[in-house]
């Protein structure tokens, strides 16, 4: 049996434990949070609900705070477990989706670059304490895996793969595939190749937005090169919406856990993983206790993958990432988010992140309290 250490009990790592525990996947459980008191009382509360549906599992709940890596590595060594899943970040990805509509739709136009601190500095953290455990846990992060693996993978120390994104609009586009062709969803798979950019923008849009991706879809095992795409894709935010922001947290959530279940039962499962050993974007993959295994089907080149992804990322006001891991980051949407939030950076060394992060949470928290 697996033992999962699950890293952040915020609202998203909650609902991971409480799927996880509720999944009857062979697991021991470890939650672990900088909160001591929250984390005892929330990871009591889901065994609790467990126990109501017949369920009774041992979790445990170890304290952690991810800026003192040394206390972190030394945690990670006693609980010394097979899975990491950190859903640490310092501000959760829905945070500007409660300001009032017509502000977060101008803010949203900066895209999720300029945010890259708030998701990079503690799974930086994590990673430097894992290294320093001399453990080998295979690790699962979801802040912003796209881009912070990425970065991450320059310096030796990326997670082996992300969950949701990519794997957020995999179900919605095969049941719009089914819808079309009046076939069982279980009749479509998708093979799918984007970035973060990309699976922000069809759910709410109905289109690529311009970026490029890479879809392959088979139907009743036949390849279907013949799929209008962007009939697939206008059904999202229409027939095939669905409940966004905090609310929907829940679809992000049920990646993370079937991902985790994944690798726990070695099921090898077709799944879709962004950040998949440092690299850009996001993939469809065979999952398993060692990790993710990328497919790519006949036609498909890894070359073309990873340029492809590297083009969506400049969507999403990510310009380059060098070699030493710095990030530069497009003018365009980095003005945006000077102009509307007084926030300003066109290259970050990854040393810089914790830096920036606090500049960023100062300013935005002012922004935000004009509409309180």
């Amino acid at each position: 049996m697996k033992k999962v250490m699950i890293v952040g009990l915020g609202e998203l790592g909650s609902n991971v434990y409480q799927l996880l525990l509720n999944s009857g996947a062979p697991l021991k459980i470890v939650t672990a949070d900088v909160n001591e008191d929250t984390g005892i009382r929330k990871t009591n509360l889901m065994k609790y609900v467990a126990g109501q549906m017949g369920i009774d599992r041992e979790v445990e709940f170890v304290k952690v705070d991810l800026f003192n890596i040394d206390e972190t590595a030394s945690t990670i060594d006693i609980v010394d477990p097979d899975i990491i899943y950190s859903a640490a970040t310092l501000q959760s990805w829905w945070v500007i989706t409660t300001l009032p509509k017509k502000v977060f739709d101008k803010l949203d136009e900066a895209r999720f670059g300029p945010w890259l601190p708030m998701h990079l500095t503690l799974v930086h953290k994590l990673m430097q304490a894992v290294k320093a455990s001399g453990r080998n846990p295979i690790v699962i992060n979801s802040s912003f895996p796209d881009v912070t693996h990425n970065v991450l993978s320059k310096i030796g120390l990326s997670p082996h793969m992300g969950i949701g994104n990519i794997h957020n609009v995999v179900q919605p586009i095969r049941n719009s595939i089914a819808d079309l062709e009046g076939v069982p969803v279980q009749s479509v798979t998708v093979y799918l190749y984007l970035a973060h950019y990309v699976s922000h923008y069809i759910p709410r849009f109905g289109t690529a937005g311009g970026s490029p991706y890479i879809m392959k879809v088979v139907v009743d095992g036949r390849k279907r090169d013949d799929i209008n795409h962007e009939e697939v894709f206008a059904a999202l935010p229409k027939s095939r919406r669905r409940s966004g922001g905090l609310t929907g947290q829940i679809l992000t959530a049920s990646s993370a856990a079937a991902i985790v279940r994944a690798v726990a039962t070695d099921s090898q499962e077709l799944l879709h993983s962004p950040g998949i050993d440092g690299l850009p974007g996001g993939y469809a993959a065979r999952i398993g206790e060692n990790g993710a295994k990328i497919v790519l089907p006949e036609g498909v080149e890894m070359k073309d993958v990873i340029k492809t992804n590297e083009e969506g990322n400049r969507y999403d006001g990510i310009e380059e990432i060098l070699d030493d891991g710095t990030v530069v980051n497009t003018d365009k949407e980095m003005a945006i988010m000077k102009n509307i939030v007084g926030y300003e950076c066109k290259r970050m060394t990854i040393d810089e992140s914790e830096e920036r992060s606090n500049e960023i949470r100062a300013k935005f928290g002012d922004f935000a309290a004009k509409f309180k």
